[in-house]
């Protein structure tokens, strides 16, 4: 099976975890763990241990993590090195919710390789960018 786990500091992985349920349904491969405030590096990596209990040798798994370099994505990095994991791990930073939908839906799709980064890559820089607002000359000056 192919997941897709999700990690942030706060409750952001949660909470993408929960817009994707609401938009999407329920999906079995998609997990996530975050390390809320007051939370220890031990203790998060306990947990997410348990969390990526269902990922099992031969399954792959994709890392969609906040912050490059931030400690949710660099010690789950650690527990997936420690479980074997890291060779068929794809991982990711910049985590938005454009993103985590882009890479489930390549991932449903059997997308791979070079063609699944690209995928999700463009998806993220897509989701970045300013809505332009037009407004008539009217409504300028009532705001």
């Amino acid at each position: 099976m192919k997941y897709l786990l999700l990690v942030s500091h706060g409750t952001m992985a949660p909470g993408v975890h929960s817009v994707i349920r609401m938009l999407l349904g329920e999906r079995d491969n998609v997990l996530s763990y975050s390390m809320e405030d007051g939370v220890s590096a031990d203790a998060f990596v306990e947990e997410l241990s348990n969390v990526l209990e269902p990922v099992v040798e031969g399954d792959e798994l994709v890392v969609l993590g906040d912050i490059v370099g931030g400690s949710p994505l660099t010690n789950t990095l650690n527990v997936i090195t420690q479980k074997g994991l890291l060779p068929s791990t794809v991982a990711f930073g910049g985590l938005s919710l454009p993103m985590a939908i882009s890479a489930l839906m390549a991932i449903e799709d059997g997308s791979e390789g070079q063609a699944f980064v690209d995928q999700v890559i463009a998806e993220a820089r897509e989701g970045a960018r300013q809505v332009e607002l037009a407004l008539d000359d009217d409504e300028e000056e009532e705001l």
